[in-house]
């Protein structure tokens, strides 16, 4: 008999704040051990008794991963997907298929043993059965990075990607097993070259029963195309046959969504809700916006035609998902992990420094300066040194990236510094996303391209769409004004210590929720007593803070 309530079904890392049941709710997954257990005495091939151990190894944001240890020793990783990953088959299907993809190329990706993007199975769950990955997680020494260790990880990190940014690819889209998409809908989309179509023995997937799988390209499972209720809309995803065919398809889709399912909504982040004087906003607003992208979207096609050729590359680089080893005191990256929501896109799209590494709001980063601890720094105070170490650390991981990206991926850094590059990246995010009750990020983008057409079109084209200056000054005034709430925001996530979703660690969070009430107790009173602050007011407030839980219905319109 399951025990329901087990910490291998539930989320236990980490809680929230706000709709905190709501967001457990949303990560339990309870499944079949037992059957789990059959499966991977199958897939290995071994017998069930000879598992001796079963554990929770961790837990992302849209899976968590179990450590299976049989009596020999031997180690696998099983992973299992919440029922928040969306979209979920073709997620599963394309991801399995990538990492086996890439393997085949000679990059260093686990190795899939069995896998199931149904739950209709032993296991009454999707999962996927993989090589565990030795080594440590590079979070665990990347604030503690010397220069020279830093130099080499960014050196090994620039090979890496290099040697996947040159596969070239027919089409655009995400990469499946042709048989895979075939059962997901009905087609078996555009195949890879021979060369690379055929799987090693020693690399087939036992669960799958096959002598050889064939690769191809079929709808990009980006999650902006797929999120909530977009995955009932019969829209166009992919394969992509240009860039352009790809710079439009996420502006189709939302439009076909705001058609659909579109209504009035306050924005999303209570926090904005001030400068919109708690109104809901009109989705027509946004449909506008998108419609004017659409006219301007070909131009952003880059003249370069090498920057247009469809490419793969990581989607999440990220500190958590480089496994390093350590030998010989010299730092060897040995493994790159997560490679759900996987998209093959045009090389301008692709283009960009990975968050953990860009350090673009620091000036001497953006100068490409190199970096050096300030002249007076034996005179600072402790803190103030320490402060300096970890600004040199993050000057230093963009500085070196630059350059190792410069030295062994050429077409990455052409791309980097192609002209406006970052702009279009920009533009193409804002236009592909959810709507969540605001367009200004969208519009303002939208300005920065119009009022600056000559840099993106051919002499003497006129422009598509007209803003006027009216127009053009109050998109200005809420785009300033909306910093004020960025900045509020920031103050509070840092005052409570919460992140992405009022995310807090599951040890902190009676202790985060008490003073989190204790800053809003603290904001109403000031409320109060201010002369200005009408009942209406302070009722408004009380109802839009940001910590509360929202209504669960209202949380489905953003769907």
């Amino acid at each position: 008999m399951r025990d329901l309530e087990s910490e291998l079904f539930n989320y236990t890392t980490g809680r929230f704040l706000a709709n905190d049941a709501l967001r457990l709710r949303e990560r339990r997954r309870v499944f079949n051990i037992p059957g789990l257990f059959r499966i991977i005495a199958k897939a290995l091939p071994c017998k069930t008794e000879e598992i001796v151990n079963f554990r929770k190894l961790g837990e992302g944001g849209l899976n968590r991963i179990f450590l299976i240890t049989l009596d020999t020793g031997f180690q696998l990783v099983a992973r299992i997907p919440y029922p928040i990953l969306i979209p979920k088959a073709y997620a599963l299907a394309s991801e399995v298929a990538t990492m086996h993809f890439l393997r085949s190329k000679g990059l260093p990706i686990p190795k899939v043993y069995a896998y199931s993007f149904t739950s209709k199975n032993e296991a009454e769950t999707e999962y996927i059965l993989m090589e565990y990955a030795e080594g440590v997680d590079l979070s665990q020494i990347w604030f503690d990075l010397k220069e020279d260790e830093i130099i080499s990880l960014m050196d090994q990190l620039a090979k890496f990607e290099s040697s996947m940014m040159s596969i070239s690819f027919p089409a655009g889209g995400s990469i499946y097993y042709a048989r895979d998409l075939k059962e997901l809908c009905g087609n078996e989309g555009i195949p890879l070259e021979e060369d690379s179509e055929c799987i090693p023995r020693d690399e087939q997937i036992e669960s799958r029963s096959l002598e050889m799988e064939r690769f191809c390209i079929g709808p990009d499972v980006s999650v902006p195309l797929w999120y909530g209720r977009r995955e009932q809309l019969d829209v166009f995803r992919g394969p992509y046959e240009d860039a352009k065919s790809v710079l439009v398809t996420g502006a189709k889709k939302e439009l076909a969504y705001l058609d659909q399912f579109g209504s009035p909504r306050a924005p999303y982040q209570c926090f904005r809700r001030e400068y919109y004087k708690y109104e809901k906003q009109p989705p027509s607003d946004h449909a506008n916006n998108l419609r004017r992208y659409l006219c301007l979207a070909p131009s952003l096609v880059p003249d370069d035609d090498s920057l247009n050729t469809f490419c793969i590359r990581h989607p999440d680089v990220t500190d958590s998902n480089i496994k390093i080893s350590i030998e010989s005191s010299c730092l060897h990256i040995v493994g790159m992990l997560d490679w759900q929501h996987t998209a093959v896109l045009p090389l301008f799209l692709h283009a960009g420094m990975p968050d953990i590494i860009q350090n673009e709001e620091d000036e001497v980063s953006r100068r490409m300066t190199k970096p050096k601890l300030p002249d007076d720094f034996d005179k600072l105070s402790e803190e103030e040194q320490e402060w300096e170490m970890e600004l040199l650390r993050r000057r230093l991981v963009h500085y070196h990236y630059n350059l190792s990206t410069a030295a062994y991926n050429r077409i990455h850094h052409k791309s980097l510094v192609y002209p406006l590059n970052t702009f279009r990246r920009r533009i193409f995010n804002h236009a592909i996303v959810g709507w969540d009750g605001e367009t200004i990020k969208l519009l303002y983008a939208l300005m920065d391209m119009v009022f600056d057409w000559a840099s993106f079109a051919k002499v003497g084209t006129p422009c598509p769409v007209v803003l006027t200056e009216d127009e053009k000054a109050a998109a200005v005034r809420l785009y300033e004004a909306l910093v004020n709430a960025e900045v509020g925001e920031r103050m509070l996530m840092d005052s409570v210590g919460y992140g992405e979703e009022t995310w807090v660690p599951a040890a902190h969070y009676e202790k985060a929720k008490a003073f989190g009430r204790e800053i809003k107790q603290m904001t109403l009173k000031a409320c109060a007593e201010d002369e200005e602050t009408t009942e209406e007011t302070y009722a408004v407030i009380d109802a839009n803070w940001p910590l509360d839980d929202m209504d669960e219905e209202e949380l489905e319109e953003y769907k």
